[in-house]
């Protein structure tokens, strides 16, 4: 089967002669790849994903815990920059996967590491995974921590906040941290981590941006009952600059905005398990329009709602009185449903993290699907890593602040836009490059305030320690 071609035609040709050919062939016959050309580890000629699978799949990619930050930089910008501004970076995110699949096209790459050696050899390749790896390592720990602060607790600064589970039967063993998480690794996490192909999560992935939804329901839901009451004022639609460390403020949203869509690891496997892969264009376009309503609602409403006292996190926002009817109850609601958002994110961002570690440390095996023993190693491995690292280095998060925010824009901005100003096969255009250098300049741009204004914020925490 050819898998990638540059006329569409054929390509739909080759696709549905290879599907009614499973049909009459035994489907254990060796399709597979003998080498492990790419990072692709999973890719075995699978074509019957849906259309509304991959748009939930990739949407639930996007979608993680960067959301509850969106209601902050409302905050810093005002509604009419920030909503403009998260609109914008979906329009940018849209053009950067557009030419890495135009180039793995030309390329006849099946996955973004190909595209990547292609471009660069296998140095360059090497430098993506590394990348997938420190991205979401960091990530996957950073949202067991918060599954585990939203059902059993966690205690800052000498002062315990109650979890969920806490605050409904009291303090038990069976409520702690370490059990929670235990629980949730081995009924969650761990069979949904089994599965050897993305499509097949395309359920619960329906329903982790169902619970997304759930979430901007209630807070949209709680804002209009307080509008009709009159106990919420119109906030700000502009900035409030009034001296040089407002004005400088400004820019420390731009890394939360810069990495709210990173996706681009993930868009090639969905592309080929697609039954039709000219859709992949819809099905990205499809996702970020879903991805952005979500981002622009939960933006205006949490703001809405909160207004100048909106958190860093705005989910911990609702761990106090509302100051309407069933306050508690509808804290518990989004808290819980969050938290079973992220349960369901974590096997999408958990897939890619797989197969990068695979295509790394044997780049040269057979496909990660057709060896179990491999297949279970390492995923035992990486899910033993994320465990450990939420139940015993929880300060973990201040780490991957600088290594989290460097790598996610490298793989969403600055791998695409080298990959095209460097134009190995000449289909690039003087638009393209124009937009690739804007996107390089704000990546950089980006990666250096969130590094300086995460080492000012644990040079305060220091300095307040030690006083």
């Amino acid at each position: 089967m050819t898998i990638k071609t540059i006329e569409p035609t054929k390509e739909r040709k080759s696709r549905s002669s290879t599907k009614s050919k499973r049909d009459v062939v035994d489907e254990k016959s060796p399709l597979l790849p003998t080498k492990q050309q790419e990072d692709d580890g999973g890719f075995d000629e699978f074509n019957g994903a849906s259309f509304t699978g991959a748009v939930f799949n990739l949407s639930t990619t996007v979608v993680g815990a960067g959301i509850m930050a969106l209601p902050a930089t409302m905050k810093v910008l005002g509604l009419g920059p920030g909503i403009a501004m998260i609109i914008f970076m979906a329009f940018l995110t849209e053009a950067s996967i557009e030419m890495l699949l135009r180039f793995s096209r030309a390329g006849r790459s099946v996955s973004y590491g190909g595209v990547m050696q292609d471009a660069f050899g296998k140095y360059g390749r090497m430098l993506l995974q590394v990348c997938v790896l420190v991205n979401n390592i960091g990530v996957l720990i950073v949202y067991m921590i918060i599954i585990g602060d939203v059902l059993s607790g966690t205690t800052s600064s000498g002062v315990h906040h109650a979890g969920v589970l806490e605050g409904w039967f009291g303090v038990h063993w069976w409520n702690g941290r370490f059990f929670i998480l235990l629980v949730t690794t081995f009924g969650v996490f761990a069979p949904l981590a089994s599965l050897k192909r993305i499509d097949s999560l395309r359920y619960t992935s329906a329903l982790s941006v169902a619970l997304a939804v759930v979430f901007l329901v209630i807070t949209a839901g709680i804002t209009i009952f307080k509008l009709i009451s009159g106990n919420i004022l119109m906030p700000r639609f502009l900035p409030n600059i009034t001296d040089l460390t407002s004005l400088f403020k400004l820019f420390t949203v731009v890394p939360v905005l810069v990495t709210a869509y990173i996706c681009h690891y993930n868009v090639h496997t969905i592309d080929n398990e697609l039954e039709d892969t000219t859709q992949i264009k819809a099905v990205v376009r499809t996702s970020l329009t879903l991805c952005s309503t979500v981002y622009v609602m939960t933006s205006i409403f949490g703001f809405l709602l909160f207004g100048d006292a909106t958190l860093d996190d705005v989910l911990a926002n609702f761990d106090t009185n509302l100051g309407i009817p069933y306050s508690s109850l509808l804290n518990d609601a989004v808290r819980v449903s969050y938290a079973a958002h992220l349960m369901l994110v974590f096997p999408i961002v958990f897939y890619p993290l797989r197969l990068n570690l695979d295509g790394l440390l044997f780049p040269s095996a057979r496909p990660l699907v057709s060896d179990n023993l491999r297949f279970a190693l390492l995923s035992i491995g990486l899910i033993c890593v994320t465990f450990l690292g939420a139940n015993f280095i929880p300060s973990i998060w201040d780490a991957f602040q600088f290594t989290g925010a460097t790598a996610a824009v490298c793989i969403g901005f600055i791998f695409p836009a080298a990959v095209t100003l460097g134009d190995r096969h000449g289909i690039a255009t003087k638009k393209d490059k124009i937009l690739c250098i804007f996107m390089i300049v704000l990546a950089v741009f980006s990666n250096l305030v969130a590094i300086y204004s995460d080492a000012y914020a644990l040079f305060k925490k220091g300095e307040s320690k030690h006083e």
